[in-house]
């Protein structure tokens, strides 16, 4: 079966990097785990939080995998002493990514009460013009 292109326009041209990465999108996984926020903090400014609750900064890890955003969350496995009666905080690995858009920087990020904050920024586009010549035929 043939998969119908958004971008097979004779108009849309070099498109094909953009329509590769709405496939991986597509792709990646819909579970909910952890539960995030994206927020607009700034003119130029993102931020993106997830809600780690239980997790060290030594068992998450942010990594910047061409164009994309993987957050990855891994606990030690250290509760043989602990004797639970009722286990209800998920302690389980997690991996959460984000495709950006080229030119978008990653500043920082942070761990505060639970909650890993990565803060983004996106630059201005930029308006280019640009003036072609015409030469006349031989």
């Amino acid at each position: 079966m043939s998969r119908l292109s958004l971008f097979n326009s004779p108009l849309l041209l070099g498109f094909e990097e953009f329509e590769r990465r709405l496939d991986r999108i597509a792709k990646m996984q819909t579970e909910g785990y952890p539960p995030y926020n994206i927020e607009q903090t700034g003119e130029s400014r993102l931020r993106i939080t997830l809600a780690v609750a239980g997790f060290s900064e030594t068992e998450l890890s942010i990594q910047l995998e061409d164009n994309q955003l993987v957050i990855r969350g891994r606990q030690e496995e250290g509760d043989d002493a602990r004797d639970f009666l009722h286990r209800g905080i998920a302690a389980r690995q997690f991996q959460r990514s984000f495709v950006l858009a080229d030119g978008i920087e990653v500043l920082e990020a942070h761990l505060s009460n639970g909650l890993l904050h990565i803060d983004l920024e996106k630059p201005a586009p930029e308006t280019r013009v640009r003036t072609i010549p015409i030469t006349a035929g031989p």
